[in-house]
């Protein structure tokens, strides 16, 4: 899909940084925030994670979610107090964790509702809907924000990602499939919890609000994956490189190749593994394999990976150190959604 959208305003919360910029700013001086977190492993060993300073780690559940999407979304929409009033409509495309146990269907309309009223607070009524789910969710939220804008020009999408490990449940889920970065585990994660948010405009839009213009969504797409995680087989990078493939559909290679990649690997081989067959498969997109993971720093961000992986894009472009005008974020969900999204350094 090549859509005519632009990223106008970014928000983030991170165990890194409380907003956009400083959580874009650690990632790049390396800056990690992973230690010890108070929860008893069945084995005695300590967990290490990522997690929030400010959220009470006796807390769980959207009890974290909440205030981690909220930062974000209120950042974000102060970033726009200052553009003309907007009288289009406003939709927020939330990207929430996969079912898993700690987060299910009750807690994900509990927080569509917080969300809602979260929005309101910062003075917007917006339609809000949850538009996909896991690492890979939010590359489906922004081609849905296309179809809306090319339906209806003036309207504002707001794509949002928010997860959190952090949950007893999960955590004992996470350990009993040998998935936690911990001594015994050779292909785990480090749990982490973020939220990340992007807003789009078509470019009419963005100019008539006189919004600084950046980032341009230069292609976005979706794929499925047939062999998970738990594949006999393993992986073969079939879905991940129809993602990356139809992207980068719009581009003129070898003139235009993709200079930057934000990935979501995060220590489990088969994220690595499926790299490698990603990587083979779509040489000729990218002017170097080289690769952004950010999972080492701020933990396994789940499905709030991809609006993160989108704003560390856009400080490169603002700040002037991107190795090139293109950057293209990739993730992938446990239950097979893979994502693809190009960004272009704005003209």
């Amino acid at each position: 899909m090549n859509p005519r959208l632009e990223i106008v305003a970014i928000g983030a919360r991170t165990p890194v940084g409380h907003d956009a910029v400083s959580s874009a700013a650690a990632v790049r001086a390396g800056i990690a925030r992973c230690s010890e977190y108070p929860f008893a492993t069945p084995d005695g060993a300590p967990l290490i994670a990522a997690a929030d300073a400010r959220i009470d780690p006796m807390l769980e559940g959207n009890a974290r979610l909440e205030p981690l999407l909220a930062s974000a979304l209120t950042e974000a929409a102060r970033s726009l107090a200052a553009a003309p009033p907007h009288q289009g409509p406003y939709h927020l495309l939330l990207a929430l964790p996969e079912a898993r146990p700690g987060f299910g269907k009750r807690e994900a309309g509990e927080l569509l509702g917080r969300a809602l009223a979260c929005m309101r607070r910062v003075g917007l009524q917006a339609e809000v809907r949850v538009a996909g789910h896991g690492h890979a969710g939010a590359v489906q939220a922004v081609e849905q924000a296309a179809r809306l804008v090319a339906d209806d020009r003036d309207a504002l999408c707001w794509v949002a990602g928010v997860d959190s490990w952090l949950h007893a449940d999960t955590l004992l889920w996470l350990e009993d499939q040998r998935r936690c970065a911990q001594p015994g585990v050779r292909s785990g994660f480090i749990p982490g919890e973020a939220a990340g948010c992007i807003v789009l405009a078509h470019p009419d839009l963005r100019r008539r609000l006189r919004l600084p213009a950046l980032a341009v969504v230069r292609g976005v797409h979706t794929a499925r994956e047939a062999h998970l995680r738990t594949s006999e087989t393993g992986t073969f990078g079939e879905g991940m490189s129809d993602a990356v493939a139809g992207a980068a559909s719009v581009l003129r290679l070898p003139d235009e190749q993709v200079d930057a990649h934000y990935n979501d690997i995060n220590g489990e081989r088969y994220r690595s593994e499926e790299w490698g067959f990603v990587a083979m498969r779509t040489a000729a997109v990218w002017k170097s394999l080289q690769y952004e993971a950010p999972a080492d720093r701020w933990g396994n961000v789940g499905a709030a990976f991809v609006p993160l992986g989108a704003i560390l894009g856009v400080q490169s472009f603002r700040r002037a150190y991107a190795p090139g005008p293109r950057a293209m974020i990739t993730a992938g969900s446990d239950a097979g959604l893979r994502g693809a999204l190009l960004l272009q350094r704005p003209t």
